[in-house]
């Protein structure tokens, strides 16, 4: 199995120097890993103070690791964060995030990238987010006795660790010196392959939600859109969420607003929205206090907005859930939104337990959103009803951040 895993390195290696001059994403992770070495080397020359290392994926461990660099921030002042990415998605948006001191890509995985990457950082403390696991890395912290730990991670049986091929995927999960995981099912996932080091600590994205919705944006222009009128917000849509949502705005444009913020905002991506919805809708970029309240449909044409558009919200609908998996639906339940999306959404344990208080609702087509939503817009005292149960449940499952301080701090003192 290491074979394998190296080989894969390796031919990851060639696929993103093979599709760089056709793919953009590749072309980033290409050129942000160039000089890579030169410039961390640069970065850490003369360093007194002692480095925390964060890694993140993306952008979406990037916000559940996010509440945890901020109270490390604050109780360890005098620690250099270093933080880490591995792919575009989250190192272009987060490249300039004040909460760090020096952000990068993360060199791949290799026994030399590895070596060379923390003889340089000298980290006192390694932080890896929810599915972080990489074996040179882990090795290297291992040898030199680094702490490092994994936070808000969780199993599923169907993975490589509880096969019985395993092994060599098991000891990595073995060098952590604490897994903090979501719920109580990865924990005993981890128990059954004799991974001992592990406690449930829960998602740190609730704490990171709960202080976003008490410091929302004031958003003018959508407030002069909005016109005291409930408000559907679309997000992080793909072109199959819009087909499933065009019957819905079609019947309800004429007395619900319609915000739509799709995954992917280039000029492809906007366009297309517009294009299907067809007359009543304005892109962000083109819309003015005086113009705007006209329209029916606000498409955003920016990045960064959605969780201060949810506090516009009567209902939400979150897409990725016909496609590869479902977007963040925390943003828009910490504001007590309705929630409704596609059928993908098995992986995620906040969707299911949404699902299961009656907060959120799956569908399988557009006919089944009409159905769902027709039910919750018409029924009396339902919304009510929902956005209490899930401010509720928002609240009771805050607090993974300071489980997971307390444990630093005996670490670090």
């Amino acid at each position: 199995m290491k074979l394998l895993y190296d080989i894969g390195l390796k031919a990851y290696r060639a696929a993103i120097a093979l599709a760089a001059p056709f793919n953009g994403k590749a072309s980033l992770m290409l050129e942000g890993r160039e000089r890579q070495f030169e410039r961390l080397q640069r970065a850490m020359q003369g360093n007194q103070s002692p480095v925390a290392w964060f890694h993140c994926a993306s952008l979406g461990e990037f916000e559940q690791g996010r509440p945890v660099m901020e109270a490390f921030r604050e109780a360890f002042p005098l620690y250099k964060i270093l933080l880490t990415f591995f792919s575009p998605s989250g190192y272009e948006v987060r490249k300039n995030y004040s909460g760090a001191d020096d952000i990068y890509y993360l060199p791949l995985d290799s026994k030399e990238n590895a070596a060379r990457f923390v003889q340089l950082v000298q980290p006192r403390l390694a932080v890896f987010v929810k599915y972080e696991f990489w074996h040179y890395y882990l090795q290297e912290l291992q040898r030199r006795q680094i702490p490092v730990l994994s936070v808000s991670a969780i199993f599923r049986k169907e993975q490589l660790y509880f096969k019985p091929y395993g092994r060599f995927y098991r000891d990595i999960l073995r060098r952590f010196t604490h897994i903090y995981t979501q719920n109580q099912a990865s924990l005993e996932l981890l128990r059954s392959i004799d991974v001992q080091q592990a406690s449930v600590a829960g998602d740190t994205r609730f704490d990171r939600v709960l202080q976003t919705a008490a410091s929302v944006k004031i958003l003018p222009l959508v407030e002069a859109f909005v016109q005291q009128q409930q408000v559907f917000v679309v997000g992080s849509s793909w072109p199959p969420d819009i087909d499933v949502l065009l019957p819905l705005i079609r019947k309800y444009r004429a007395s619900v607003k319609f915000i739509i913020a799709p995954h992917e905002v280039n000029e492809g991506s906007i366009s297309a929205v517009l294009q299907a919805v067809g007359d009543g809708a304005i892109r962000f970029s083109e819309a003015n206090q005086a113009n705007v309240p006209q329209y029916d449909v606000l498409v955003i044409d920016n990045i960064g907005m959605l969780s201060s558009l949810y506090s516009y919200g009567t209902y939400a609908y979150i897409g990725g859930a016909f496609g590869k998996g479902l977007h963040n639906t925390l943003e828009a339940a910490v504001f007590g939104l309705p929630l409704f999306f596609g059928p993908r959404y098995d992986k995620f344990q906040e969707a299911k337990d949404l699902v299961e208080l009656e907060c959120a609702f799956p569908v399988k087509n557009a006919s089944g959103l009409l159905q769902a939503f027709g039910k919750v817009h018409t029924t009396p005292g339902l919304r009510q009803r929902i956005t209490e149960n899930e401010k509720q449940y928002v609240k009771q499952q805050a607090g993974a951040t300071a489980k997971i301080m307390a444990d630093i701090k005996r670490l670090l003192h």
